[in-house]
């Protein structure tokens, strides 16, 4: 009667070896489905990857910065040149022409 109880404890190891087995290609195949139908869905919401977004971000910071540059750089100019008309509308003789 042993041999036929280790018989069948046999067979059912073998059985919930095999279901294991079958249960990891299962879990393998969802995992391999699940990954692709998320990067298709990734891809058509056409994102953008990390790195490019940071290099346009540094870009940008790099613009929004030459701006304020650039502004400050026209004020001290027109500063200049307001201080310049202002001289020589003073300077101007009493006829009302100016010289060029």
């Amino acid at each position: 009667m042993t041999d036929g109880t280790n018989r069948i404890l046999d067979e059912f190891a073998r059985m919930v070896t095999d279901a294991a087995g079958a249960a990891q290609g299962v879990r393998r195949e969802f995992e391999n489905l699940f990954r692709s139908q998320t990067e298709r869905l990734l891809h058509s919401m056409d994102l953008v990857q990390r790195e490019d977004f940071e290099a346009v971000r540094e870009m940008a910071i790099k613009a929004r910065e030459e701006n304020v540059e650039l502004a400050r750089r026209i004020e001290a100019l027109e500063a200049r040149l307001a201080a310049r008309e202002a001289a020589g509308t003073a300077e101007k003789p009493a006829g009302g022409r100016s010289r060029k």
